[in-house]
């Protein structure tokens, strides 16, 4: 079983990888080149920062679940551990978002509770 765990994590992590770069490069960069984004907050700026992260959570989610597997596979598999990567990973989460929102887009501070409920909760 654990190796296919351990499969199953390297094609999230592959796809993780392929979804942010290809994303970026193909989709996002294409979209953001059209003048006719929705102007919130005054401008397009926040839309496209907004969509930027949104998409990259995507990539950040299958990490999480990929170490997720890792931590099954393990031996020493507890339910701490499950905890301790679900906090990481959405404390990435809230980091990303408000970074590349530059502190607007209020689901970080959402994201940053999670990840603190849960860090409280593997104790």
């Amino acid at each position: 079983m654990a190796l296919l765990l351990y499969l199953a994590a390297t094609l999230l992590v592959l796809v993780s990888l392929a979804h942010s770069y290809l994303g970026e490069r193909f989709i996002l960069m294409r979209l953001f080149k059209r003048d006719n984004l929705p102007q919130l907050f005054g401008s397009s700026d926040f839309t496209i920062r907004t969509l930027r992260f949104a998409w990259h959570l995507t990539s950040i989610a299958w990490l999480g679940f990929a170490a997720l597997l890792i931590a099954l596979a393990s031996p020493g598999f507890t339910p701490a551990t499950l905890l301790h990567i679900t906090a990481l990973t959405f404390a990435l989460h809230s980091l990303l978002a408000l970074g590349l929102s530059k502190g607007r887009h209020w689901s970080w501070i959402l994201f940053a509770v999670v990840s603190v409920l849960l860090v409280v909760a593997a104790i």
